[in-house]
């Protein structure tokens, strides 16, 4: 048997997003039923199925080489390894997720000094207990083993709780005091296989992927064609990511333009173009940015 990495795929909220994204990068990534071991098209990659809180613990210990999960809980469980690359990829949107101190709305705290002796819920205790510590708060942390938003005021006087758009927080009658942590999708790995030459740079490549295909969303390609003369009139208009392709054409009067640019641009930008001198414009969709 060859050379095959351990990757673990996040289950729950982040589970279908990170198959996108494999997806995207070039990777089919399936779930069978009631299986934990999802079915990829790359026979050096071996996938298992494993809950985000879960994933760097399992890192750490060589469980698996690598896998995708929060940076909150790789802060949280206290795992020591390697992170090889930053996704802004969620259930929702493609915002990072937020962990927020809580009050009801009639609560008098305005600040995380107002919690001081008080019931604080969440699923993240550690995180949670040193936040308070670095602003000289004592308040007692309760694990929260789920529907943590319902808590406050019964059963806690504030709570942590992630969120991306903040509505389920506003269904509950809370208000957001103060942000914890801000946290996205990483590429962890294990440390010794990231001191596995082709582990290494098979993870190095696996992440070289991803990052390309979010760094190619919202973006799309235009060419055209532009008269010497016109060139400089519509190079000027062009915001690239570097500077636009030139190309020479059969015609040596005229060249060739490639570049890229956001997709909300293209609406104002094209007519602006057609007015500089430029020709046959089109428009494509990219896939991938790689820098």
């Amino acid at each position: 048997m060859g050379n095959v990495l351990n990757l673990g795929i996040p289950s729950g909220s982040l589970q279908n997003a990170c198959a996108e994204l494999f997806e995207q990068a070039g990777y089919r990534i399936s779930f069978p039923n009631r299986s934990y071991y999802p079915e990829i098209d790359d026979p050096e990659i071996d996938c298992l199925l494993v809950r985000a809180q879960e994933m760097a613990r399992y890192v750490e210990q060589g469980v698996l080489d690598a896998g995708i999960t929060g940076h909150d809980w790789v802060l949280e469980t206290g795992a020591d390894v390697e992170e090889l690359g930053e996704f802004v990829f969620s259930k929702v949107s493609r915002r990072p997720s937020r962990w927020v101190l809580c009050v009801p709305n009639e609560s008098p705290a305005q600040s995380v000094k107002d919690l001081e002796g008080k019931r604080v819920a969440t699923e993240v205790v550690n995180l949670t207990r040193a936040y308070l510590a670095r602003h000289g708060v004592t308040a007692n942390v309760e694990f929260s083993w789920g529907a943590t938003e319902v808590k406050p005021p019964r059963l806690a006087d504030a709570i942590v709780e992630i969120t991306e758009t903040g509505s389920s927080l506003r269904a509950n009658n809370l208000r957001i005091v103060e942000e914890v942590l801000t946290s996205t999708p990483r590429l962890i790995a294990n440390r010794a296989a990231c001191r596995d030459p082709w582990k290494k740079t098979k993870l190095d490549n696996i992440s070289l992927m991803l990052a390309s295909c979010l760094a190619a969303e919202g973006r799309v390609g235009l060419m055209m064609n532009v008269r010497n003369e016109d060139l400089d009139a519509v190079t000027a208009i062009l915001p690239a990511l570097q500077n636009p392709t030139i190309s020479h054409l059969s015609d040596p009067d005229w060249v060739a333009i490639s570049t890229i640019i956001d997709e909300a641009q293209v609406r104002v930008i094209v007519p602006e173009l057609k007015k500089a001198g430029a020709t046959g414009i089109v428009e494509f969709p990219i896939n991938k940015v790689i820098d």
